[in-house]
């Protein structure tokens, strides 16, 4: 049994699944991984299925009816996680963005270096980006900006996906208290676990823009941030996220 399980969400990522699978599967570390497809029309869930039978009790699926949202993806994730045992809960990427060799270090750093959740950070020393075009780079750096600037949050990449927690910050958080379903959902989840007063821990990575299959980007995601961040701010004066 290892203590580590790794939340891939996908939809419509056939082009990507078996070889991301296979990687974290390479790694030197055991860890788990549960997929989260909400009903790929593409197949995903079934090249899914068809590789648990080489990766017995290591690869899990849960399926979903419909397209319903990163953040509901990886709440579900959770809980499932929580009630199988693992103590260390990550959310990565389906499509290579984030190098599985990563998880290592992320694990190391609240593993054996006493942090209660550690970030994937592309905006910190040593963090870069890879293959993206001027305009998305803007943004996402604006976005994180942002960020900081209206939540006073000590996280110089607030928008990143790529995460390690730990099983108390999971279990002392009132998951129902999250309402970002899209990638603002990544800025509560550290709002929250900051709020609690748990330690966050940056790590340097090189993120790379997806080769295969077609990004989830949206305007309505990006509107979703923008105005949300505002909201969950003013909020927070009244919210406690560890109440339940």
């Amino acid at each position: 049994m290892s203590d580590s399980i790794v939340i891939i969400p996908t939809y419509n990522e056939r082009e990507n699944i078996e070889n991301i699978i296979k990687a974290v599967f390479s790694l030197e570390k055991d860890f788990h991984i549960l997929i989260v497809d909400d009903g790929s029309p593409d197949g995903t869930g079934n090249i899914v299925k068809a590789l648990q039978k080489e990766f017995s009790n290591r690869l899990f699926i849960e399926e979903r009816t419909g397209k319903l949202g990163l953040g509901t993806a990886y709440i579900h994730g959770f809980r499932w996680s929580l009630k199988h045992g693992y103590d260390y809960i990550f959310e990565m990427d389906a499509d290579f963005s984030h190098n599985p060799k990563d998880l290592e270090r992320l694990y190391k750093a609240c593993a054996k270096d006493g942090a209660d959740m550690s970030v994937g950070s592309r905006y910190i020393k040593g963090g870069k980006l890879e293959n993206w075009p001027i305009d998305r780079i803007l943004l996402s750096y604006g976005a994180s900006l942002y960020v900081r600037f209206i939540t006073w949050l000590p996280v110089k990449d607030a928008t990143a996906g790529f995460v390690c927690y730990t099983r108390k910050v999971l279990e002392n958080l009132n998951l129902e208290k999250i309402k970002f379903i899209g990638y603002a959902f990544q800025i509560e989840m550290k709002f929250a676990t900051h709020s609690l007063g748990f330690k966050i821990k940056e790590i340097p990575i090189t993120f790379t823009d997806r080769v295969e299959g077609v990004s989830k980007m949206s305007k309505s995601i990006v509107k979703e941030a923008i105005f949300g961040v505002l909201k969950m701010k003013w909020e927070s004066f009244s919210k406690n996220y560890g109440e339940k």
